[in-house]
């Protein structure tokens, strides 16, 4: 039986929507994941041992991980069935509103006046763009927007793009109140904002690529992604698998740079005229 690749984790069977004579397709179920949360007690007991205070939130990120998956799981479903650009764009910027909001209110330690905004504008611009140009002609899906394609892609996208701004925003706050004095005077001299700012810019640009520049350079070596795993598991060709793998890096490679320079560049700018106004 040939299984036809139709998205980076969904392999759907050519012939009747079934797979019986695939060895790797066995069916999960919820004893299985109880199972796997049994090693949540690991991290619990080193927690306990070395005094870490991380029991209880690792209990509510078990918990939170089940009940949001199994969600999305229900919402995919439907999604899927309805197969339309609509409903598929609806929950993409469903999914940009609530990880702009994760970052803003769980990941920042540092905020800004119209913060949400920048991010929101930044994450949405970089994550949608990137991954429309990858799914129409990297993967070369048509249409482009197809459910089982489109929505676990700008899931990664986002996921890692979320990161990095994370690490961007935070990292940069934290620097413009440290060296307060430092770009007041530069200011004074009759630098431009940007020139006044552009080392702490750039650092917090160069911070945020590198985990992404990291995984790249040992992704193959040493790690196996989950988005090559789950293909396996589920039957893809190895090489097929290898392929989707290598293009959602360099989409996610680009999502990141384009979203932490975004990011910075309209916290700048709204800051700036809020200054201005008020």
């Amino acid at each position: 039986m040939n299984f036809l690749p139709v998205s980076p984790f969904l392999l759907q069977p050519a012939i009747n929507g079934t797979c019986p004579d695939n060895p790797n397709n066995i069916p999960l179920h919820w004893w299985n994941v109880g199972i796997a949360s049994l090693f949540i007690v690991i991290g619990g007991l080193i927690s306990l041992w070395l005094g870490l205070n991380l029991e209880r939130s690792l209990i509510v990120s078990a918990i939170r991980c089940v009940i949001q998956l199994t969600i999305m799981g229900l919402v995919l479903e439907d999604v899927f069935r309805l197969r339309h650009p609509v409903v598929v764009f609806g929950m993409i910027f469903v999914l940009v509103f609530l990880g702009a909001s994760e970052i803003v209110l769980n990941k920042s330690k540092r905020r800004h006046v119209g913060m949400y905004i920048s991010v929101l504008f930044s994450l949405g611009m970089s994550t949608i763009m990137v991954g429309t140009i990858g799914s129409r002609f990297a993967m070369h899906h048509e249409p482009f927007w197809d459910p089982k394609v489109f929505i676990p892609t700008m899931g990664m996208l986002l996921g890692n793009c979320m990161s990095a701004i994370a690490v961007a925003v935070s990292y940069a706050l934290e620097q413009f109140s440290e060296q307060k004095e430092k770009i007041e005077i530069c200011l004074a001299f009759g630098a431009s904002r940007w020139e006044a700012g552009r080392s702490v810019a750039a650092e917090a640009i160069r911070l945020a690529m590198l985990p992404t520049i990291n995984a790249m350079s040992i992704i193959g070596l040493i790690s196996i992604p989950g988005m090559l795993t789950g293909q396996l598991i589920g039957g893809a060709p190895i090489m097929d698998a290898i392929k989707y793998q290598q293009i959602i890096m360099f989409m996610i490679s680009a999502s990141s740079a384009l979203g932490v320079l975004i990011s910075i560049l309209v916290s700048n700018i709204i800051i700036y005229y809020y200054l201005l106004l008020f």
